[in-house]
């Protein structure tokens, strides 16, 4: 006997069960396609995970009112004579143009000065070290001169360059080994790169050195910067961590991303000053340290709520994401006329800035207010981010009454960019120790550049045994 039709209290069921599965597979779709709708312009993605379709160019600073290119009082560089050349060549017509007459005897109408800048051929010089030997009571040989250690050796100006090669310019110690041999003639091999790496690292890493010194600077400063990112190398995902200011830079690699890199680096447990981070959990356990949050990460991410709720045809709704980045954005127009004039928040329009400030704090209880179902992972995350911003605000808003502190953490991500840079260009490092050498010699220039010191100037003087050092605090 075939059974009958379903009763309506079965139809009624059914619906509803099919109801609740559809909004289920809604908000499973909406959470994928927000996922797949993520990219370097609304998260902390970098540019170069976004693949061939690349984003539309779109600014999270909004108008600035001034046009492209240098501004005005911009100090250009362009290639000039100079008074005094290196050598002069003089050049004489030997016949008229004109008729074709000789010119050996005619008179000077006047000259016109051009001038070449080149490089001569380089070619390595070897220079020989005879050490006497001289008998009295004994034989007694003369002391080799400072840095003559072997019976043959590359000297510090190589050095220099492999490490400029190497740690300044991304090559790995293959090409870095081939690049020398072409340029200069010089055979080296990667193993040579390596123990003049490890050489220029140790001379950094020596007690009461560079390290050390700036460490300590860096721990005595007024704010700071703060910023991490991963680091492949011998095959394993590892972290690199920076601390930074206007004038020193420490760069250090470690096995984990939290509190124990952080104390393994020696900056944050003995810092009390501002410390400037992108408000990753780990950076909120210095108690110690006042914290001021980076701007630049918090407009990405409400930059993602309105790109899916744009999507998906809701943006009316999730105004608040809105309302919080343009008063962002407000505070720091405020701020930088501020600036601009006499470097402090003495002239900030008061007024102005509390309104944007009530509307940032407004925004933040509209989103909490909007996402309080959390009824998928897409509302819980934008309900976190909304409160953030609330119960965080005072780190958000800092750069508003200190002078001192930026409305972002971009200081920081620019140094650790160069590192990312180095794994696009030659990939993986192969070693751990070879990570600490390479992160510890990059902070070497990334300080010195902050002294007005130049690259290649600043490698020489660290092969030739004599870097650049802070002055004892």
């Amino acid at each position: 006997m075939s059974p009958g039709p379903p009763s309506y209290e079965e139809l009624a069921a059914l619906v509803v069960e099919l109801s609740a599965r559809l909004a289920e597979a809604d908000a499973r779709i909406a959470e994928l396609e927000a996922q797949l709708g993520k990219n370097s312009s609304n998260s902390s993605k970098p540019p170069s995970s976004d693949g061939l379709v690349k984003p539309s160019p779109k600014s999270l600073r909004g108008r600035s009112g001034r046009r492209p290119g240098g501004q005005a009082g911009h100090r250009g560089q362009t290639l000039c004579q100079v008074a005094d050349p290196d050598r002069r060549r003089r050049h004489v017509p030997a016949r008229c143009r004109g008729c074709g007459a000789g010119l050996a005897g005619a008179a000077e109408a006047g000259s016109e000065r051009r001038q070449v800048f080149d490089i001569p051929p380089i070619k390595v010089r070897v220079t020989g070290h005879e050490l006497v030997r001289r008998r009295c009571g004994c034989v007694t040989t003369a002391d080799a001169p400072e840095g003559v250690d072997a019976p043959v050796q590359y000297g510090p100006n190589v050095a220099a360059i492999v490490v400029y090669l190497y740690v300044g310019q991304f090559l790995s110690k293959d090409r870095t080994a081939k690049a020398l041999a072409e340029l200069f003639g010089t055979a080296l091999s990667a193993g040579t790169v390596a123990a003049m790496t490890a050489r220029a690292a140790a001379g950094l890493a020596a007690g009461g050195g560079f390290a050390e010194r700036v460490r300590d600077r860096l721990t005595q400063a007024q704010v700071a910067h703060f910023d991490e990112t991963a680091l492949r190398v011998d095959r394993r995902l590892r972290w690199v961590h920076s601390a930074s200011t206007g004038k020193y830079v420490l760069i250090t690699v470690h096995d984990r991303r939290g509190v124990e890199a952080m104390d393994a680096a020696g900056v944050l447990p003995r810092f009390n000053g501002i410390a400037v981070h992108d408000g990753w959990a780990p950076y909120d356990t210095c108690d110690q340290a006042t914290h001021a949050r980076c701007n630049a990460h918090v407009l990405r991410e409400l930059q993602a709520v309105l790109d899916h709720h744009e999507r998906t045809g809701h943006a009316g709704t999730w105004c608040w994401a809105a309302q919080a980045a343009d008063a962002l954005r407000t505070m720091k127009r405020l701020v930088d006329a501020s600036l601009a004039r006499d470097g402090t928040l003495n002239g900030v329009d008061e007024t102005k800035m509390t309104t944007a400030k009530h509307a940032f704090r407004s925004a933040a209880r509209l989103g909490i207010k909007a996402t309080a179902a959390r009824a998928d992972n897409l509302e819980k995350d934008h309900n976190a981010l909304a409160r953030r911003l609330l119960e965080h605000h005072d780190d958000h808003l800092r750069f508003t009454v200190d002078a001192r502190v930026p409305f972002d953490n971009n200081a920081a991500e620019r140094e650790i960019r160069m590192i990312k840079i180095r794994q696009k260009v030659s990939g993986c490092l192969r070693t751990l120790a070879g990570a600490q050498q390479f992160c510890l010699i990059r902070s070497y220039p990334a300080t010195t550049a902050k002294q007005g010191l130049g690259l290649l100037d600043a490698l020489t003087r660290l092969t030739n045994r004599r870097p650049w050092v802070p002055s004892a605090a």
